[in-house]
């Protein structure tokens, strides 16, 4: 749980309120002690509902609702917006080398 929230950069609150939340979307499978395991689809989902709320503002039924009926162009969204960000952060590594 700690791990993923780190790499969203959210709370482990707000991960594990959307898991039980989006249940029908993140199915995180449990180890002996009960912690959540997540699949790399699931982190992605993740992303796409962080995207939804963070980035377009959608409340949690907007974004179960969208989710739901457009997922696909909500993926692509996604996957652009961590590519400019990459990106970003490689110029700024070029930058501070010169």
């Amino acid at each position: 749980m700690g791990e993923v929230a780190q790499e969203l950069g959210e709370n482990a609150s707000a991960v594990r309120y959307w898991s039980n939340y989006f249940e029908k979307f993140i199915k995180p499978q449990r180890n002996a002690k009960g912690n959540r395991l997540y699949h790399p689809e699931d982190i992605e989902t993740l992303r796409q509902i962080q995207f939804l709320i963070k980035n377009q503002g959608l409340t949690l039924e907007g974004t179960k609702q969208r989710l739901t009926e457009d997922r696909r162009s909500v993926d692509k969204r996604v996957k652009a917006l961590n590519s400019l960000k990459e990106i970003r952060a490689q110029l700024v590594a070029v930058k501070k080398a010169l």
